[in-house]
């Protein structure tokens, strides 16, 4: 059934206000916050900071690893769910044999992440799916019904955002991509006369393209227009509508589709078209012509057409526009659709309180979409329309880790599907049972594939806290399905005006990659679509209210929107007469009363990493990027200085990165040692922290907690209990505060050198530690197996003084380049003796034996003191590699003074 014609779709397109009061509506607000001058109390004595910002704090940061989070748990709740749906049911060539896929369910991880980190293993857990066999001719289930298959484990997130697959921290990098839709663009043909295309780009399926041809003609409007399905050969526009329905057949049904609903005026260039295509009269016509360009030199047969287009464009198995894509195909149409009085489909199913599907979401397309898509055109010809900016934040989205996982596990379960269907085929249906059919195999390969191998999943950068979370919030235009370096120009790496709060426009690389990669902004948050969405308090009638929207790029750009630092007075009223205020790609001056929205902060345009500049403003924009780049290279310092100018985000950096030990819940600290607190909470329970001490982080850089709370304290949750690397009293740390002197000293200081005192060197201000890992296999070779031993041939026991009876090396030896950290002696093949060995042998017995020495020795230039060893054996069960009977790793740290060649940067 239709609805009458909405007047009100209409009005809304056009009014900005009517259309702000819909978003907020649809979208819902969220409220601004009090905020005082006291900007942070820290946990030790003294350190508080204050706020000198003239602009109120409106808005808590939201949590900055949320994109990690969120988009993981969606993975493992509706991802996987949907994953499942896409292949099931598994169908038989004869129909006989029916697998079904139910719920799925996931275990409990085997070992935590330390454990994990310890033995170089995966943090996963096993993933379950009920599945039930079915016959078709009885309709009996086969074996038991609904039986639990174990598909493989899932590597698992960890608090902090990140994976930890084969004992080293990775990220997956959430990655910009041109979002499924349609999208109108313009061009030059060969002659260089502009034509105009439009693309629907689905998730997964044919691309068709509506083009323009001017027929050598300068202006478009005489041309004609072209459909092309997947780069195929062109068929004309009114031939290709008139196969897709038999009420499109007559040249007056095609007429009255394409006219305008006011004036009733046929478009020039549809005429066109039907003097072009003159000759084919009937729907049969049209599908043999479509027949005939796509599949060239097959018998023209109208069914097969039919099928074909079928197949193509109406079947969900093989065209997907996503739920993004039909969102984007409705917002972009949705004037189309208003003036051609028609509802346009749904974006998401419609389930029962059950969660049953009672109404589906259309994912594939419809004919009314193609009609739209060419009014639309003929309108972007005319002029009355606009091209699209491929660039353009509204037409980017993000997919992040979440998103990336179930391509990853779809591609997985295809080849799953293939191989079910190839053994139903020769299996007996008397005998079969679903873990007869069902091989894991090529789901396990690819989820380890993308783990492993993927572009965007990378070894942690864990120089510092920032590095970290910077990492985390990283988002990428390569990889596949992305761009790549090479290919792309200077539009998709320039800054945009949709960049505005939600990608920096300073953090990004210096190198190759620049524009490429970018950094989320602070306040920006990324919707369910994967649009990036930014916030803004509303103003109504000059004054800005309480309310706080959060938009996408294409929802901001029908809005005047004014800066933060607007003047207001103490009833929250504009009172400038004209207000800066930015409009779509405009800066322009306006009333109080055509204002529809106000950024919430200043901050909310740059990055974490940027935000942590105190007086950016007076930063040239080259420098700033450089020292929004080079803050992550700090490494950590013996003893953090929280800086004394700061901006109030370091706080906040330091919590959400994870290198601190925050409190789960309120209570009273009822124990402190240098490796764990204890919380009592109101209850009584006592909940015990573990902090890790001098462990080595991916960087080669020490990561040490340290308490910050004494017993008997009272904390908060939320509140930070113990402070990480590069963090003084739950602040962020990255350097220390010096007295610093601009001018020349004797040439000494010429360009980028820096001269320091010796009492800096001395009092160990810029002191860090780095800590070098050192790892002995003893192996069974075709000679017999290696062994670990104090007993080496030909070495003195001076080198032997700090092994242990085992032949490792103690904890807290200082060690020096050569030195010995494990002894180790491997089976050397029988050689002829001389008379003086046969001699030896034949006093000394066995002491002369075939052995030669493999120990792991300190590398050259490396030295420190031994802080932790790990052994790991067989015969005590700890899984080894193949071939391995024992693994010793020998942790060495090292305090490294500041040197000359030594990088230091101010901020």
């Amino acid at each position: 059934m239709r609805a009458p014609r909405p007047i009100a779709r209409l009005l809304r397109l056009t009014d900005p206000r009517a259309a702000l009061e819909s978003l907020i509506e649809t979208k819902g607000v969220v409220k601004t916050v009090e905020s005082g001058a006291l900007e942070y109390k820290g946990a030790q004595k003294g350190q508080e900071r204050y706020s000198f910002a003239k602009i109120p704090h409106t808005l808590d940061i939201p949590d900055l690893i949320e994109l990690q989070k969120e988009s993981f748990n969606w993975f493992i709740t509706e991802g996987l769910r949907e994953a499942f749906a896409s292949i099931s049911p598994i169908k038989d060539f004869t129909g006989n044999l029916i697998l079904e896929f139910g719920e799925h369910s996931l275990g409990e991880p085997k070992y935590t992440v330390e454990e994990c980190r310890e033995r170089d293993m995966t943090y996963c857990a096993p993933l379950r799916v009920r599945v039930r066999l079915i016959t078709s001719e009885s309709g009996e289930i086969k074996g038991i019904p609904d039986q639990e298959i174990f598909m493989g484990d899932l590597p698992l997130m960890t608090e902090k955002g990140t994976f930890m697959i084969n004992g080293a921290e990775r990220v997956i990098v959430s990655q910009l991509v041109r979002s499924p839709g349609v999208y109108f663009l313009q061009d030059t043909d060969t002659n260089g006369r502009p034509i105009f295309i439009a693309t629907v780009i689905p998730n997964r399926g044919a691309w068709i393209e509506f083009e323009t041809d001017n027929g050598g003609k300068n202006d478009t409007s005489e041309g004609t227009i072209g459909v092309r399905i997947d780069k195929n050969r062109k068929i004309i526009v009114t031939t290709f509508v008139r196969a897709l329905d038999k009420k499109y057949e007559t040249d007056d049904a095609l007429r009255k589709t394409f006219a305008d609903p006011l004036t009733g005026e046929v478009p020039a260039i549809i005429e066109n078209c039907l003097e072009k295509d003159k000759d084919i009269k009937t729907r049969e016509d049209a599908l043999k012509e479509v027949y005939k360009k796509l599949r060239p030199g097959e018998p023209e047969n109208p069914d097969n057409a039919e099928t074909l287009l079928r197949n193509t464009f109406f079947d969900d198995k093989r065209y997907d526009l996503a739920a993004v894509g039909r969102y984007k195909v409705n917002r972009k149409l949705e004037k189309q659709f208003a003036l051609m009085n028609y509802t346009p489909s749904r974006v998401e199913d419609v389930r029962d309180s059950h969660g049953n599907v009672k109404e589906k979401a259309l994912r594939h397309l419809t004919k009314e979409d193609m009609i739209a898509v060419v009014r639309h055109l003929v309108e972007v010809v005319n002029g009355s329309q606009h091209v699209d900016d491929i660039d353009h934040l509204g037409n980017r989205r993000v997919r992040s880790v979440g998103e990336l996982l179930q391509n990853q596990f779809r591609v997985g379960l295809l080849r799953l599907e293939r191989v079910v269907r190839e053994r139903m085929t020769v299996q007996d249906l008397e005998t079969v049972t679903p873990q007869v059919l069902i091989n894991i195999r090529p789901v396990v390969a690819a989820i380890k594939e993308f783990f492993g191998s993927s572009q965007l999943s990378q070894f942690m950068d864990q120089t510092n806290s920032l590095a970290e979370l910077t990492h985390k919030r990283r988002l990428s235009a390569l990889g596949p399905g992305g761009l790549s370096r090479e290919r792309a120009g200077f539009e998709v790496r320039d800054v945009h005006h949709s960049h505005y709060g939600r990608i920096c426009p300073i953090e990004t690389p210096e190198g190759p990659n620049i524009g490429l990669i970018g950094s989320l902004a602070t306040y920006a948050k990324v919707n369910k679509y994967g649009f990036i969405e930014t916030p803004y308090r509303i103003v109504r009638k000059g004054s800005v209210t309480d309310d706080i929207v959060y938009l996408t790029a294409d929802e901001e750009d029908q809005f005047r929107i004014a800066q933060a630092n607007s003047v207001l007075d103490a009833k929250n009223k504009l009172i400038e007469d004209l207000v800066t205020s930015r409009y779509a790609e405009e800066y322009i001056e306006c009333a109080p009363q055509d204002v529809h929205l106000m950024d919430v902060s200043p901050k909310q345009i740059v990055s974490v990493a940027t935000a942590l500049i105190p007086f950016l403003e007076h930063d040239d924009a080259n420098r700033a990027l450089m020292g929004a780049n080079m803050q992550r290279q700090a490494v950590p310092l013996l003893v953090p200085d929280p800086p004394l100018v700061g901006t109030g985000m370091e706080h906040r950096a330091a919590k959400d990165s994870g290198g601190v030990v925050v409190a789960e819940e309120p209570g009273e600290v009822v124990g402190v040692t240098a490796d764990r607190i204890e919380v009592r909470n109101a209850k009584g329970l006592t909940k015990n922290y573990a902090l890790l001490k001098y462990t080595r982080s991916n960087a080669g850089t020490c990561i040490n907690q340290t308490p910050i709370v004494r017993k008997g304290d009272h904390v908060k949750k939320g509140a930070i209990i113990a402070d990480g690397p590069s963090s003084s009293g739950g602040e962020l740390s990255l350097g220390q505060n010096v007295l610093v002197a601009f001018m020349p000293w004797e040439g000494y200081n010429y360009e980028d050198a820096i001269l320091i005192s010796e009492r800096l060197v001395k009092e160990d201000r810029f002191t860090s530690i780095h800590i070098e890992e050192y790892e002995c296999e003893a192996r069974d070779t075709k000679l017999g197996p290696e062994e670990i031993t104090r007993d080496i041939p030909n070495v003195g026991e001076d080198a032997l003084q700090d092994l242990d009876e085992q032949g490792i090396v103690r904890i807290g030896a200082e060690v020096r380049p050569e030195d010995i950290l494990v002894g180790k002696v491997t089976p050397k093949g029988e050689t002829e003796l001389t008379a003086e060995e046969r001699l030896l042998r034949a006093i000394f017995g066995e002491k002369s034996r075939e052995v030669r020495d493999t120990s792991l020795k300190v590398p050259h230039g490396e030295k420190g003191k031994v802080i932790d060893v790990k052994v790991f054996k067989r015969d005590n069960g700890d899984e080894l590699s193949p071939g391995v009977n024992e693994l010793v790793r020998v942790y060495v740290a090292q305090k490294r003074k500041i040197l000359q060649g030594d990088k230091m940067a101010g901020r």
